[in-house]
């Protein structure tokens, strides 16, 4: 499995990158469909190169607007001293569904799913193993 800093560099810098630093980022992480207060997110950003996590702090509709946007406000996790921050953006946009500008860079935020898979299926295959009756022959 590739790591976040072998999918930054293995992409130069060209027209495109973004988009496949996101495929590439989607086939080693598991995201969420959804992005909730409570979440923990990954945001991309293009110039500078930068990826992050992020907790989501708040999700507020944009009250002023006639259009669906919404005050994503999230907590940077790797930076020093904390930051806060609170971008504006519709639902497509926060949700990982469509890339974004920002000041004419592109930027991209979804959230990940940490739940653990169903146990069940686990159960099953070890019981089937289980049952499964192994049996010697003789071989002349």
């Amino acid at each position: 499995m590739a790591s976040l800093e072998e999918v930054k560099l293995s992409y130069p810098t060209t027209v495109g990158t973004m988009e496949k630093i996101i495929n590439e980022l989607k086939k080693i992480l598991k995201f969420k469909q959804t992005t909730a207060e409570g979440d923990i997110a990954l945001i991309v950003a293009e110039n500078p190169q930068t990826m992050f996590y992020a907790l989501i702090t708040a999700v507020e509709r944009d009250i002023e607007k006639q259009q669906e946007w919404w005050h994503v406000t999230f907590q940077a996790l790797s930076s020093i001293p904390p930051q806060k921050m609170t971008w504006t953006l519709r639902e497509p946009q926060f949700t990982g569904r469509e890339i974004f500008t920002m000041g004419g860079k592109k930027h991209f935020i979804k959230a990940l799913d940490f739940s653990l898979p169903d146990p069940e299926p686990l159960k099953q295959i070890k019981q089937k193993k289980k049952n499964k009756k192994t049996a010697l022959r003789v071989i002349k």
